[in-house]
């Protein structure tokens, strides 16, 4: 095992959904004696398991895991708030003498923990009356004013996605400035080397589809109807996490079964490719090969690359 001293402040392993982040940010944490911070915002919800591949504690290996199962699903996401508890763990690791390992592919919330990055506030007044026009008029014409006022934004910012739309013209109307000056830089807060796990399109959306598989094999229908009894269908974000939202809608009779696990496929190829394009912009993110011709030689590669940052 590595002496944490040698290694950077903290480590972050990125990249789109089934690339095997989980288990490089085990490995890595246990030979830098590391804790991992969990970094994907549908695994900080208490019950979803099955849908979201969270380690089981055995795959965990013991390594310490934090920011696992903090809020019901009856929650909303906050990536401010996420930003608040991630960063009092990592300075409590460091504290420590640990090695923080931020693990996932929510692009903004490990931004949130390792950038510097505020987050507006909200005001209920202005969100209520929005959420109201959203319902009353559509996403589509909200999409138009938000473009007319903030182009960038609107490109940024699929018509379809009501949420962030609001939450876009909410920040505009709040700070007067263009939602995307709110964005963030690439400031770091903390002395990070960022580990991109690369797979190939085609074997990426293999993966997928055989992970989606073992996901209603392991029960995630039952999973979902154990949540919709705790509130899931009514929960703003949870309920539209990938597969959740599928299976409601099949019990919900609005497809069926086979359609709803076909979907999921469709969707998660579609949401790897967003969390691809993000990482990607970010040239901080040193990408190494995670692919079945890689699988072997990928953690000693990033530990190498972790030591190289240490020495350069």
């Amino acid at each position: 095992m590595r002496s944490a001293a040698t290694a950077p402040r903290v480590i972050a392993v990125v990249g789109p959904t089934a690339a095997g982040k989980s288990d490089l940010g085990v490995h890595l944490a246990r030979q830098l004696d590391g804790e991992v911070v969990n970094a994907d915002s549908m695994q900080l919800y208490r019950g979803m398991d099955i849908g979201t591949a969270k380690l089981t504690t055995e795959e965990r290996a013991g390594i310490p895991h934090h920011l696992l199962d903090i809020w019901e699903v009856t929650e909303a996401a906050s990536v401010a708030e996420y930003q608040r508890l991630a960063r009092a763990e990592i300075d409590r690791l460091l504290a420590a003498g640990r090695t923080p390992v931020l693990v996932g592919g929510s692009g903004l919330y490990v931004r949130g923990a390792i950038d510097a990055l505020e987050f507006p506030g909200t005001d209920p007044e202005v969100r209520s009356r929005l959420e109201g026009e959203l319902t009353l008029r559509g996403s589509g014409a909200l999409h138009a004013r938000l473009s007319a006022a903030d182009p960038r934004a609107g490109r940024a910012i699929l018509p379809s996605n009501g949420r962030r739309i609001v939450r876009a013209l909410e920040v505009i109307e709040i700070t007067g400035k263009p939602f995307t000056a709110n964005l963030p830089g690439h400031d770091s807060v903390y002395d990070t080397v960022q580990i991109g796990v690369d797979v190939a399109r085609p074997e990426l959306d293999e993966r997928i589809t055989r992970r989606v598989d073992r996901m209603w094999d392991a029960g995630l229908v039952d999973e979902v109807r154990r949540l919709e009894a705790r509130g899931l269908r009514e929960g703003r974000t949870a309920s539209r996490a990938l597969g959740y939202q599928q299976v409601l809608a099949a019990l919900a009779g609005e497809c069926t079964d086979d359609e709803a696990r076909a979907e999921t496929v469709r969707a998660t190829k579609r949401f790897a490719r967003r969390q691809d394009s993000w990482f990607r912009r970010d040239a901080r993110v040193h990408w190494l090969g995670g692919g079945s011709e890689h699988r072997e030689e990928l953690p000693h590669r990033a530990l190498a690359l972790v030591e190289r940052a240490v020495t350069a």
